[in-house]
């Protein structure tokens, strides 16, 4: 994580809207990663498709 650098989607890690590549670029992590982290909650009981959809709403587009 970058001191002062705000979280936002990626732009470069996009493959849908850049949410879990905005995140794996705000802490420093492999983008597969949290996709994979967002695929085990969708099939847990659908609760990464909420997630998903609500920071889609609320992070703002990278530059």
């Amino acid at each position: 994580m970058v001191e002062g650098r705000p979280l936002q989607r990626s732009r470069r890690h996009r493959t849908l809207a850049g949410v879990c590549g905005g995140i794996a670029g705000f802490y420093g992590w492999d983008p597969t990663l949290v996709r994979i982290g967002w695929i085990v909650l969708t099939l847990l009981g659908g609760s990464g498709i909420l997630l998903y959809l609500v920071m889609w709403l609320v992070m703002p587009d990278g530059t």
